[in-house]
């Protein structure tokens, strides 16, 4: 039996978030990847890129790993009960349940997240609690059969650990050497960690309208569990 991994796609997700993983996923042997919504009508990513769904909610076949990834999108999903059914129902037969960036908010609206430790986007960490989830300031967290990777980038180690737990350390090694993946950016502020405090500042007075819209929507989600 193939393994079957499905992404969910979804409207103003961040295009990263997903396309990072897919390409360690692609490398995986005897696996088939999925990309999954609602309809096969093309979906519009945060940024303007298009993407295609290769099947529906209806016509998915039961996963092996489910993914879903973050952006902005994941606002009205954390209440959306057509998906969150979906994402349960196929969390219950899969092996890995998964999400980069804030589609872990989306594993905790659906109820997946109670008693686990996970991570997110470094500007919604703190929401992780309110789906009785302990939030984890690291990059990947592997909490049995569900691993989460932070924000947006972290969707690449994410997946080389998902190939590590699957294939095997000198699996993952060769992926992670055929992809070159040996990032050193040329600025040392990708963390708010490391970045200079006022531009933490600055850049959540950007995203704060799409923030407190998040927080509002993850506290209707959460006080329906």
């Amino acid at each position: 039996m193939r393994f079957q991994i499905g992404q969910l796609l979804f409207p103003n997700l961040t295009q990263l978030d997903m396309t990072g993983p897919y390409e360690v996923f692609t490398k995986f042997p005897d696996t088939d990847v999925h990309l999954v919504w609602k309809t096969l009508d093309p979906v519009t990513a945060g940024g303007g890129m298009q993407l295609l769904p290769s099947m529906t909610f209806a016509d998915c076949p039961q996963l092996d790993l489910i993914c879903v990834p973050g952006g902005a999108g994941t606002n009205p999903l954390v209440n959306d009960e057509e998906t969150l059914d979906f994402v349960r129902r196929q969390a219950a037969g899969a092996r890995y349940v998964t999400s980069v960036c804030s589609g872990s908010l989306v594993l905790g609206a659906a109820g997946l997240l109670k008693g686990r430790r996970a991570t997110t986007h470094w500007m919604s960490h703190s929401m992780l609690a309110a789906f009785g989830c302990e939030p984890v300031n690291e990059r990947v967290v592997v909490d049995g059969n569900v691993i989460t990777g932070a924000g947006v980038t972290a969707g690449i180690d994410f997946a080389l650990t998902v190939a590590g737990e699957l294939l095997g350390a000198e699996a993952a090694r060769k992926i992670q050497l055929g992809m070159e993946y040996d990032p050193k950016p040329p600025f040392d502020a990708g963390s708010p960690e490391r970045a200079d405090p006022q531009m933490v500042a600055t850049v959540r007075d950007t995203f704060a309208a799409r923030q407190a819209e998040r927080e509002a929507a993850v506290n209707e989600a959460a006080g329906r569990l």
